[in-house]
């Protein structure tokens, strides 16, 4: 008897649901409420971030025929500047989620400043947040950077 009046309570919870779910409120320009439109316009995985300016104020953006980013997984920023007097070198990196992104300078010499982006993640697993962040980083070059060319590589550490 009990399971007959369980499935009865359920029948009736089942039927004011479906009531309520194809009810419509009384809003819009016919009730005087207000219309909200949306639209979503869709991206594609491979889409590279969009910056307005990489570059900060004062910086000089490395020249594309000066920049090889061959290495660089596609969709990675590969946006490369100078500061000051050209001895410093700033790149935009790529994080996400628990991720901390660094820059290392492997190699610089009279011809080329190899540059290496790293993504390092703790070792521990960890409830993280499912973003990805793009920061701007510096590194500090021996001599101004002139007219070599810059290498970008990256990099996936555990900590």
């Amino acid at each position: 008897m009990r399971s007959l009046g369980t499935a009865i309570g359920a029948g009736a919870l089942l039927v004011v649901l479906a009531a309520c779910a194809t009810s419509t409120p009384d809003v819009g320009p016919a009730a005087g409420g207000p219309v909200l439109t949306t639209s979503v316009e869709p991206t594609s995985p491979t889409q590279e971030p969009e910056f307005e300016s990489p570059v900060p104020p004062g910086g000089k953006e490395v020249p594309k025929d000066k920049l090889d980013a061959s290495s660089v997984p596609e969709g990675t920023p590969t946006a490369a500047w100078t500061e000051g007097d050209g001895s410093t070198l700033g790149v935009i990196a790529q994080e996400a989620g628990c991720g901390k992104a660094s820059v290392e300078i492997a190699e610089q010499n009279a011809q080329v400043v190899k540059v290496v982006l790293v993504e390092t993640t703790p070792v521990d697993q960890q409830i993280c947040t499912m973003d990805i962040r793009y920061p701007p980083l510096t590194a500090k070059l021996d001599a101004p950077l002139g007219d070599r060319q810059v290498v970008l590589s990256t990099r996936q550490d555990t900590k």
